[in-house]
């Protein structure tokens, strides 16, 4: 079973080496832009997702969020970045289909609301 595992894991990126060759064959861009471009995309998201990582942690410490939420989200973007980094069409698709999915998307408008976070505390005097 690990021979298998370790078969898809090393063929994978050969594959995907391929399909993005025969990509930029058929649409005449070159090959070091399909791979280059996705790169930079998953350095620059992993570069952010550092900064919201440490944000969203916060925000689950002091009661604004649930914790899984934001260590879901914030792990799908770490898996898209480093499906960006490596070298293919295929992963890139994958990764873009990764970053499109809605996961936790209808929650948090509930989660704020249950959270008490669009209410008020104070007093309230009229100024004539």
């Amino acid at each position: 079973m690990r021979f298998v595992l370790l078969a898809i894991v090393l063929t994978f990126p050969l594959l995907d080496l391929y399909a993005t060759v025969r990509v930029a064959r058929w649409t005449g861009v070159p090959v070091w832009i399909w791979l280059a471009l996705p790169m930079v995309a998953g350095f620059v998201l992993l570069r952010n997702e550092r900064g919201n990582f440490r944000s969203n942690i916060a925000a689950a410490m002091h009661g604004e969020q649930a914790l899984l939420r934001g260590l879901v989200d914030s792990g799908r973007k770490v898996a898209a970045a480093v499906l960006f980094l490596l070298p293919g069409v295929v992963s890139d698709l994958i990764a873009l289909v990764l970053l499109a999915l809605p996961i936790n998307l209808g929650r948090r408008v509930e989660a704020r609301a249950a959270s008490g976070a669009y209410t008020m505390d104070g007093t309230y005097h009229r100024v004539d």
